[in-house]
């Protein structure tokens, strides 16, 4: 990632910030400031708060969760949002299986100069494709950030983030998380 987000509520970008006429774009990922992973994928959509992209698993090798394996192959539908604290990727196999979602508790996205950068704060969560696996990840990894001490607000973000998802995962019909413009129950989306 080239950046931190330090603003934590950055203001909606105009949608043709993301070159779509290039159709690619370099997802950046942020953790503790420094960049984690850079890897280009495919513009889907953005309509200057949703961003969706999609991307091959940027790991060379197979990373083994227990609860999930993330493969060459692997197929990721990611979208992020610029008024949101998570972003949420759709995880297919290489025959186009649905092997579940994984999201990151993050900072609002922020797109410019065809990427978008999404600052990590942890917080994870994993919803297998059938629904019966919901899992909070990453709990010691955020108290051990001190993200609460040095950024209270958006600790307090993070976990209603974490906790919402939560919510939906366990409910049902998650991916109509994807499409509508506010969680449900709220009148606006998750910000600070």
């Amino acid at each position: 990632m080239s950046a931190n987000s330090a603003d934590p509520s950055p203001r909606p970008a105009a949608p043709d910030t993301v070159d779509a006429a290039r159709g690619v774009v370099d997802v950046v990922l942020v953790k503790a400031g420094r960049t984690k992973i850079r890897y280009p994928a495919e513009l889907l959509h953005d309509d200057g708060t949703h961003v969706t992209v999609r991307a091959a698993w940027a790991g060379a090798d197979v990373r083994d969760f227990g609860f999930v394996r993330f493969e060459p192959g692997d197929v990721f539908t990611e979208h992020y949002w610029r008024d949101r604290w998570y972003s949420v990727k759709e995880v297919r196999d290489a025959e186009g299986a649905l092997k579940g979602w994984y999201c990151d508790i993050a900072r609002p996205a922020t797109v410019a100069a065809g990427e978008v950068v999404c600052e990590d704060l942890d917080l994870d969560l994993w919803r297998s494709a059938d629904g019966e696996a919901v899992l909070r990840l990453d709990e010691d990894e955020f108290a051990a950030s001190c993200l609460e001490t040095t950024d209270p607000s958006a600790a307090s973000a993070a976990r209603a983030a974490l906790d919402e998802l939560e919510r939906v995962a366990r409910e049902g019909d998650f991916e109509a998380l994807l499409t509508r413009s506010h969680l449900p129950g709220h009148g606006t989306a998750i910000t600070a």
